[in-house]
């Protein structure tokens, strides 16, 4: 059988039996898999919802919160549930958890984001699991991910996963929403995330919890555009040591794309971009079949505020063809678009790079 750089995320509803007690025999059944993985040679890494589903109870909640200092109160106090039944379950095994708690800054910073790496890496050589979720005692609005299966695809391209694994209560992609039409299908192979694929998040979107066939559609995106594969399957019943031998009851996402170094793998999918540069025909052929730098010339629009050093979107029309490091602020892009690199200087009283992105800090999406 084939090893693995393993990562497996299971959601609340996984985790939890009913709103807010825990699963325990499905948590137990799920982390001896991940320890079987992990002793057969593979690397293994468990996203893990849940900690605010854990701490409804004890705090006198019948449902879900719907303000920040509710949700937060209840992701402390989960947390640190979740985690003991976690370790009791990895005791006999002689395992122990390690948890790591992420906002979105641990991936937007470069420092952090090799920093988080680095300890992964660490990790792999003793007897523990990594744990990782959402640092909800202090993410709001703007730091949270939003849902665990982004957080998932951006531990999958830290450590450069070839499988990922998203267990759900739903199990796999679906023609139209199966809760609600009795024709509906499953997909079982998916070879490609077209706009065709993205479009059945809108018909078989279960909406329950935070998450739903959009967010794992688009994580599914994210880490087969470099290199790696996505299983969506139903988390009560689906076995990990099956889906490893290649037997998958749900839906498959294969690899679509070459895989990148890790640090364009970083500006590619990590990055939020701060504005976006609108380019000429010819300066896209350059961009996407060339492989060449953008410059000043083939620039014909420039959105947002972004500074020096932003990641910013390259667009062909509406088409988004590349993403990178800019290195000039929106404000010197408007006044050099559409010139030639040799009058930057002129136009800017001094020169500092040929090229507004230079190909080094850019991939082509």
């Amino acid at each position: 059988m084939r090893t693995h750089s393993l990562v497996v995320k299971a959601g609340t509803g996984v985790l939890l039996e009913g709103t807010a007690k825990l699963d325990r025999p499905n948590i137990s059944r799920l982390l001896n898999e991940l320890i079987d993985a992990r002793e057969q040679g593979h690397r293994v890494i468990f996203v893990s919802s849940g900690a605010i589903g854990a701490g409804l109870a004890p705090l006198g909640f019948t449902r879900r919160p719907v303000n920040i200092p509710d949700l937060q109160a209840c992701a402390a106090v989960g947390q640190s549930l979740l985690m003991q039944a976690y370790n009791e379950v990895l005791a006999p095994r002689g395992y122990v958890v390690a948890q790591l708690l992420l906002t979105y800054g641990d991936f937007q910073d470069r420092r952090r984001y090799l920093n988080l790496r680095n300890t992964l890496v660490g990790l792999s050589d003793h007897a523990v699991l990594p744990v990782i979720n959402e640092n909800d005692t202090v993410s709001v609005d703007e730091i949270k991910f939003g849902d665990n299966d982004a957080l998932c695809a951006l531990v999958a391209n830290v450590v450069d996963a070839t499988l990922t694994i998203i267990l759900s209560d739903v199990d796999g992609l679906y023609t139209a929403n199966p809760r609600l039409h009795s024709d509906a299908t499953r997909i079982s192979v998916v070879e490609g995330v077209t706009p065709e694929i993205e479009a059945l998040a809108d018909v078989s979107d279960s909406g329950v919890g935070v998450g739903g066939m959009a967010t794992k559609i688009r994580a599914a995106k994210t880490v087969t555009s470099v290199g790696g594969s996505l299983v969506v399957a139903d988390g009560k019943r689906a076995s990990v040591a099956a889906i490893l031998r290649g037997e998958i009851d749900g839906t498959q996402f294969k690899p679509a794309g070459d895989r990148l170094d890790h640090r364009k793998r970083w500006i590619a999918h990590t990055l939020k971009e701060q504005g976006a540069i609108v380019v000429d025909d010819g300066a896209a052929r350059a961009v996407t079949a060339g492989g060449k730098s953008l410059l000043p010339a083939g620039v014909i629009g420039c959105e947002g505020g972004f500074l020096e050093g932003d990641p910013i979107v390259i667009r062909h029309g509406d088409r988004r063809i590349a993403k990178g490091l800019t290195n000039y602020s929106a404000d010197q892009v408007r006044r050099i678009m559409g010139k030639k690199s040799s009058e930057i200087a002129g136009l800017l009283g001094g020169k500092l790079f040929d090229e507004v992105v230079h190909r080094n800090n850019m991939v082509r999406l």
